[in-house]
C-alpha cells in the first residue's frame, strides 16, 4: 500500500487520473459512431488536459507541504489508496479491453460517467487535504467534474 505523507503525492495522482481520463476520451472519439457523442468526447479530453494542467501546477505549488497529522493515519492512507485502485481508469489493460469491447455509445457513455463520478469523489476527498489557500483550485475542478458528468447525463439520455 503506499502511502501519502506529503500532500504533492496526492496532487500527483490527481494529475494521473487526468491523462488518463484525456486518453479515454480520445479513445473514445476516436471510436464514436455519431458526429454529437465524437464531438463531446472530444470536448472531455480537452477538458482532462486542462485539468491536467491545473493539477500538475497545483503540485509544483505544493512542493513539500506534508499533509495534515490526521490525514496520514493508516486507515484514511488505506481509504485513498482504495480510491484510486478502484477508480475506473486505473487498470490500463482492463480499460483498453473494455472499450475495445463496448457495443454501443450508450455503454461509452456510461463508462465515461463512471469515470467521472470516480473522479469526484477522489477530487472531493483531496480538497480537505490540500492547504487553505489551494482549495479553490480544487473545487473549481470539482465543479467542472459535475459539468461534464451532467453533460454525459444529457446525452445518455438523447441516445
Amino acid at each position: 500500500m503506499a502511502s501519502f505523507f506529503r500532500a504533492n503525492e496526492i496532487a500527483k495522482t490527481a494529475v494521473e487520473i487526468e491523462k488518463k481520463g484525456r486518453a479515454f476520451y480520445l479513445r473514445l472519439e476516436e471510436n464514436a459512431q455519431t458526429p454529437e457523442t465524437r464531438e463531446l468526447f472530444h470536448y472531455l479530453a480537452v477538458e482532462e488536459s486542462k485539468h491536467e494542467v491545473l493539477f500538475q501546477a497545483l503540485q509544483d505549488r505544493l512542493g513539500d507541504i506534508e499533509l495534515p497529522a490526521w490525514a496520514t493515519t493508516e486507515e484514511l492512507g488505506r481509504y485513498i489508496q482504495g480510491l484510486i485502485e478502484s477508480h475506473a481508469l486505473f487498470s490500463d489493460q482492463e480499460v483498453a479491453k473494455r472499450v475495445d469491447a463496448l457495443d454501443d455509445e450508450k455503454e461509452a457513455i456510461r463508462m465515461a460517467m463512471t469515470f467521472e463520478k470516480d473522479s469526484l469523489l477522489f477530487f472531493t476527498e483531496m480538497e480537505a487535504l490540500v492547504p487553505d489557500t489551494e482549495k479553490a483550485a480544487v473545487r473549481e475542478c470539482i465543479q467542472e467534474e459535475r459539468v461534464h458528468l451532467a453533460r454525459l447525463q444529457a446525452m445518455y439520455s438523447q441516445l
